[in-house]
């Protein structure tokens, strides 16, 4: 079957847009019609791939700097036929024609995007034109792990192709045919992403599977989870503003908040995880803009009541991120536990293999698109080769992650029993400070352990090197294991008294699992203890 791509054909370009908010074409029976100059409608104007609604009306708008009406009324046309043909008048008139009409009498889908308010203006005329659903989540795929296979491409993308795997478009730049195409771009009757830096047919696919999975109604991906968090506390955060954040949490995280957030006039209040108290003191004495919090935190597996926090934020307007990282969309949803955005370092969990650096940010399309113009001018692009390494890993991510937490539980408990191991820190034990509320909002704990020998930094050491599994790196996640030590591999440049305030003591090891069996695993572990 014939479909019609984001390239339209010469001829589809409409450049005038009918100033009728309630009839966008008038039919006119036996007229020419500039789509096919005989007076009948081309098939390859009726027939759009499945999803050219939802491409055309959250896709394109989503991803797009500019929204283009016209093709959204196409949209709407094509999927309800008896709503009568455009008139070969309209098809025909001019873009001067356009130009020189009344803005007054302007329907509100037709108004300039000139910000984010703008932006929703035309995507609720959009979505009630055509009856838009703004849930990616096919009715058909009623779980997580079908969701990771499936979701933003099963149903159609934005690429015309019988390929079942996803293409990588490796494109710089997007061309216009002609200068009128060009020019109904810029005025908002077309849709292209003009410059790879504002988007690109393989990105999407992969922001509509996150969004699927996280239950969000937008995800921006970037070049790294860095990135995401970075350009999101830029964005939301003005000069001057004030923030709230953990004290366990990515060193780097913190020392973007502690030495640069101050270069704006910024001013951070930093709370231990369980402060609910310190929380409503901060919210309530300074115009806090964010709360901004990983749960699991980063190495200690702290957990924040997320739903708790949120209630408490949000009577004051502030806004609630929590980075999941550590969770994975599968273990965690915060979206749903009332937090207005999720970030996730996409290197990890999500891609998968250790093989790909990324980030993303999801929530509601409105402040993700706030975020995402400022992404526009700071660059950080995910480039769409990494894209389709993280499409391709998030098709085993269920079974991958499943296969971690099941490890990591298993081996948390044995670690908290062996007489060399003098604390575990892990969600999925009694033990831990808040197990109660990872009980209630975690589906599974997560693939991480940390946990610390009993000695000193030389014979933690020795259990490292005894290790015959698990690489030595900074990273956690993946197929393979890792271990590392945080006081050597992230706080190597700080005293053991300054590292001691942070509560990384020598003896500290963070233990990501792997997809390995479970009796190679535990036997490596055993025989390393042993050899100390």
């Amino acid at each position: 079957m014939a479909v019609l791509s984001f390239q339209s054909p010469t001829n589809f370009s409409p450049t005038s847009i009918p100033r009728s908010s309630h009839h966008r074409f008038d039919s006119t029976a036996g007229t020419p019609s500039s789509f096919t100059g005989d007076g009948r409608l081309s098939s390859m104007i009726l027939r759009f791939p499945p999803n050219f609604v939802r491409q055309l009306s959250i896709k394109a708008r989503r991803n797009c700097s500019n929204i283009g009406v016209a093709q959204i009324v196409a949209a709407k046309w094509s999927n309800n036929p008896s709503s009568g043909k455009p008139s070969a008048a309209a098809a025909a008139s001019s873009a001067s024609a356009a130009a020189s009409a009344p803005a007054a009498a302007a329907p509100p889908a037709v108004v300039a995007l000139n910000g984010v308010e703008d932006e929703e203006v035309v995507a609720a005329e959009g979505a009630r034109e055509i009856g838009l659903e703004k849930d990616s989540k096919p009715s058909f795929l009623s779980s997580d792990g079908s969701l990771t296979v499936h979701a933003g491409e099963r149903l159609g993308r934005g690429i015309v192709t019988d390929a079942i795997t996803t293409p990588v478009v490796n494109t710089s730049a997007y061309f216009f045919k002609k200068t009128a195409d060009l020019i109904d771009f810029k005025e908002k009757r077309s849709v292209s992403f003009e410059y790879g830096r504002y988007g690109n047919p393989t990105t999407i696919v992969l922001e509509e599977k996150i969004s699927a999975l996280e239950g969000s109604e937008s995800t921006l991906v970037m070049a790294s989870g860095m990135c995401a968090s970075t350009v999101m506390l830029l964005a939301l955060v003005p000069a001057g503003g004030h923030i709230v954040t953990t004290t366990d949490c990515y060193r780097k995280t913190r020392i973007f908040m502690e030495n640069f957030l101050p270069k704006l006039g910024i001013t951070v209040t930093v709370i231990d995880p369980a402060d609910i108290a310190g929380l409503e003191a901060a919210v309530n004495k300074y115009q806090v803009s964010l709360f901004f919090t990983e749960s699991p935190t980063n190495p200690f597996l702290r957990c924040v009541d997320i739903e708790l926090v949120s209630e408490i934020c949000h009577k004051r307007g502030t806004l609630v991120c929590i980075d999941g990282t550590f969770a994975t969309p599968l273990n965690q949803k915060a979206l749903a536990f009332g937090a207005d955005l999720v970030v996730h370092s996409l290197t990890k969990y999500i891609g998968g293999h250790n093989d790909v650096l990324g980030g993303c940010i999801c929530g509601p399309l409105k402040v993700v698109s706030e975020i995402r113009n400022l992404h526009h001018v700071l660059g950080g692009t995910l480039n769409p080769n990494a894209a389709y390494l993280m499409i391709r890993g998030m098709k085993t991510m269920h079974l991958r992650v499943k296969q971690q937490n099941s490890t990591a539980s298993r081996m948390a408990e044995i670690l908290e029993a062996h007489p060399k191991v003098s604390h575990v820190y892990y969600p999925g034990l009694a033990s831990h400070p808040e197990h109660h509320i990872a009980k209630r909002q975690m589906t599974g704990f997560g693939g991480v352990v940390s946990f610390e020998i009993d000695g000193d930094i030389e014979r933690t050491i020795k259990f490292v090197d005894s290790l015959k599994i698990p690489y030595i790196a900074p990273s956690f996640g993946g197929c393979e294991s890792i271990v590392d030590q945080p006081a050597i591999m992230s706080y190597w440049d700080l005293t053991q008294e300054e590292r001691l305030k942070y509560g990384i003591k020598d003896n500290l090891v963070r233990f990501s699992f792997g997809v390995e069996d479970f009796e190679d695993v535990k036997a490596d572990i055993l025989q390393a203890l042993e050899a100390i």
